[in-house]
């Protein structure tokens, strides 16, 4: 525990240093042509700055269209500017929508984030155009290998080119920068950051970021948060409810998926406490999935209340999830290999 509790003061420290002067959302220091901004956080060593929170591309491709379009306007007016999706959300259909109803309005203004499932070069640069076709743009502001599994799957992805594929679609101006992202296991990121560390290719890193995580055996936030921030590159916070396994039900397209007997949230902690210990993290982005306007602006909401958490209140919060943590059922993606 002790080694924990001096784990969260240095991080609390690292995340102040990130966060950019805000005033308030009536009087914030940063607008654009569609209002006020939320906080601005430092994107890493990239010189950019993006918003707290983003939208989750995932939720946006499964939605009924409808319900996609009024997240982006709702998350827009709102002051989000960070929107994030993948070639393999919905076959396509996240970057699609975002094509329809993100991209010819407010691409200017966002910052637009993809990823590639693709374990060779040559099947990366074609999802890459794919993706630039779908999104109606031609470039990415971030493109990420997406979904590392293992240390043997970061391995194999660099033996096939993966690592050229995105330097390529850097020095081409198609991805102003580049990032990899995974929820199996943090020493996927750890070999990744082990084989490209000196090569200062990549400026993001995206991972699970919650208080199950922080108790965890194998703890993403523990593990990896020390060694990017050694290489000055930024955090891109997911699963911060564990994919929803913080609340008793997940519905998805309208059907129940599962249930659980004992939530996170609330029998255990607030659902803003949950966000705001991600928040209290290093990370520059917290993404989060919405299938309707209602839930954005929840987490909207939420962003503008935002106060660091100090560090004896993680510490209790972690300490009151450290029996579910080593259960292995909220954080269920995870699987280490």
């Amino acid at each position: 525990m002790i080694a924990r509790r001096d784990f969260i003061h240095t991080m609390a420290g690292i995340t102040a240093g990130l966060m950019l002067p805000y005033k308030g959302f009536s009087q914030s220091t940063s607008n654009d042509k569609w209002g006020n901004l939320l906080p601005l956080r430092k994107l890493g060593n990239t010189g950019e700055s993006v918003t707290m929170l983003g939208v989750g591309g995932y939720h946006v491709g499964w939605t009924t269209e409808k319900d996609a379009q009024e997240v982006i306007e709702a998350a827009i007016e709102g002051g989000i500017r960070f929107f994030d999706t993948a070639e393999s959300y919905a076959s396509g259909e996240s970057e699609r929508r975002y094509g329809k109803y993100l991209v010819p309005k407010y691409r200017d203004q966002v910052f637009l984030m993809s990823k590639t499932t693709a374990p060779t070069a040559e099947t990366a640069l074609r999802h890459l155009e794919e993706t630039l076709k779908r999104l109606n743009t031609d470039h990415l502001d971030l493109w990420q290998v997406h979904a590392l599994q293992s240390p043997s799957d970061v391995d194999n992805r660099i033996a096939n080119g993966i690592i050229e594929a995105m330097r390529k679609a850097k020095e081409s101006g198609k991805a102003r920068f580049v990032g990899f992202t995974g929820h199996q296991s943090p020493y996927a990121h750890l070999r990744m950051l082990e084989k490209t560390g000196d090569q200062k290719l990549f400026d993001t890193c995206q991972f699970p970021v919650n208080l199950v995580d922080l108790a965890s055996q194998h703890s993403f936030v523990q593990k990896v948060i020390p060694k990017i921030q050694e290489k000055g590159v930024a955090i891109l916070a997911m699963k911060t409810l564990a994919d929803g396994r913080f609340f008793k039900n997940k519905m998805m397209e309208g059907k129940q998926v599962w249930q659980t007997e004992n939530p996170v949230v609330p029998n255990k902690v607030k659902m803003e406490e949950a966000l705001y210990f991600a928040w209290t993290m290093p990370i520059s982005v917290l993404i989060t999935g919405a299938e309707n306007a209602v839930l954005i602006k929840e987490k909207i909401a939420l962003a503008h209340k935002f106060a660091q958490m100090s560090a004896s209140e993680q510490e209790t919060l972690a300490n009151k999830l450290s029996e579910i943590a080593t259960e292995g059922k909220v954080e269920y993606y995870k699987n280490i290999l």
